[in-house]
C-alpha cells in the first residue's frame, strides 16, 4: 500500500507533450480524408437521434470505436504506453455495447423532444465534439491535419458520443453507454494536465456538464 501511495498520476505518463501530439498529428495526416466521412457519420447520427430513429444512430458511432480502438490505441498509443492496448480493447467493448443497444433496443428514448433541458445539453456536448473540437488546433496556430475529429482521435470519439448518448438512452442503459467514454475523459484530461496542456480543464468541464445532463435525464425519469 505504501509503495502505491508513492506514486504520482505522471508516473503513468511515460511520454512528453511533444511525443503525445505528434501522435494526433500522424493519425490526421494518414487517414486523411477519412475525416470527411467520420464527420458525416456523426453528424448524420445527431440527426437521425434527435428523429428518434434510435436504433440506427445507436449503430452508426459503433465502428467508429472499433477503428479509434485499433487505429489509434492498439497499433499507435500502446508504443507510447503500456496501458494503450488495454484501453483499446474498452473502447472495442464499446463497440461492441452499441451494437448490442442498436439491435435489442435496449434503452431507447423515443419519447423526449429538443427542447427537453437533459437533451438541449446532448446536442451542445456532441456539437462541441464534432464542430469545435477539431477547431481547437488550427485556431491555436497548428495545421489542420493536427485537429482531433470524430472516430479518428479518441477525446473527440469520447464527447460526441457523450452527447449522443444523453440524446438517444434512457434508464441503467444511458449511465451503462456513457461509462467507457467518461472513464476515457478522466484519463485523457489527467494525462494533458501532466502535460502541460489547457485542454484537460476543457475536457474536464465538458464531462462535468454531460454528467449534469445524465443525472438531470435519470431523476426526471424516475419521477
Amino acid at each position: 500500500m505504501n509503495a502505491w501511495a508513492s506514486y504520482q498520476v505522471q508516473d503513468f505518463i511515460p511520454f512528453t507533450a511533444e511525443v503525445y501530439f505528434r501522435l494526433l498529428e500522424r493519425m490526421g495526416e494518414t487517414f486523411w480524408p477519412l475525416q470527411l466521412l467520420t464527420l458525416a457519420l456523426g453528424a448524420a447520427t445527431l440527426v437521425l437521434a434527435l428523429r428518434h430513429r434510435t436504433r440506427i444512430a445507436c449503430l452508426l458511432p459503433a465502428p467508429l470505436w472499433a477503428f479509434v480502438a485499433v487505429a489509434f490505441f492498439i497499433q499507435r498509443y500502446a508504443e507510447l504506453n503500456w496501458a494503450g492496448g488495454y484501453v483499446g480493447y474498452a473502447f472495442i467493448a464499446q463497440a461492441l455495447l452499441l451494437v448490442v443497444m442498436a439491435l435489442t433496443g435496449w434503452g431507447m428514448d423515443n419519447a423526449t423532444r429538443a427542447t427537453h433541458p437533459p437533451v438541449i445539453i446532448g446536442i451542445a456536448v456532441t456539437l462541441f465534439g464534432l464542430i469545435i473540437m477539431p477547431l481547437v488546433a488550427p485556431l491555436s496556430g497548428g495545421a489542420w491535419l493536427q485537429a482531433e475529429v470524430f472516430g479518428i482521435h479518441a477525446d473527440p470519439t469520447a464527447v460526441t458520443t457523450l452527447g449522443l448518448v444523453l440524446i438517444m438512452l434512457r434508464g441503467f442503459a444511458l449511465w451503462i453507454a456513457a461509462i467507457i467514454p467518461a472513464l476515457w475523459l478522466v484519463v485523457s484530461g489527467l494525462t494533458l494536465q501532466v502535460l502541460g496542456s489547457s485542454g484537460a480543464a476543457v475536457l474536464f468541464s465538458v464531462l462535468a456538464i454531460a454528467l449534469i445532463g445524465l443525472a438531470w435525464k435519470s431523476f426526471e425519469s424516475k419521477r
